[in-house]
């Protein structure tokens, strides 16, 4: 999967209505279906699971920018790692605090793995496909990694909620 964190996906019912950047999604939202916004589900494209998004209020929701140094939202945390991991950290430039979030946007950036995918597409099936015919046997498939069981499962659900679930396995 290459989307960005902020890539969603909105479904009615058994219809994908779009998927994109949020604000890209937003938008087709409020203009092509303003009448169906309560029955709406948004979906996390890394996560699988439903997000909120802001109609029509995007922009009066956007603070003013202030004079002075951003707000970052950092939060002091201890971490806890032996001497030569604090004697490497303290040799990078910026320093460990700068290292370690360098490390940790690196690998949050990298692909899901194969675990990560099979969770997004629970947390999805498990909000538009719980009563579906074989829904519980092709949770089991999936946690098996059993690929042919799996497909036979959902052959006969709607082709957009079985393209996005491939989707999120990466492999649509």
């Amino acid at each position: 999967m290459t989307q960005d964190h902020l890539s969603v996906t909105a479904f009615l019912g058994d219809m994908r209505l779009a998927t994109g950047p949020r604000d890209a999604v937003t938008r087709t939202i409020e203009e092509r279906y303003p009448g169906d916004i309560g029955a709406i589900l948004v979906f996390d494209d890394i996560s699988g699971k439903l997000t909120d998004l802001d109609y029509w209020d995007a922009a009066a929701s956007t603070p003013a920018p202030s004079a002075g140094r951003p707000r970052l939202g950092v939060k002091a945390r201890e971490v806890t790692l032996l001497p030569r991991h604090w004697d490497w950290l303290a040799a990078q430039p910026g320093g460990a605090s700068a290292a370690l979030r360098r490390l940790v946007e690196a690998a949050s950036k990298g692909a899901p793995d194969a675990k990560q995918r099979r969770d997004a597409a629970y947390n999805f099936m498990s909000h538009l496909c719980g009563d579906r015919i074989g829904y519980e046997e092709a949770l089991r498939a999936l946690y098996r990694d059993d690929e042919e069981a799996f497909a036979g499962q959902i052959a006969g659900w709607p082709d957009d909620i079985r393209g996005h679930i491939a989707r999120l396995l990466g492999k649509g």
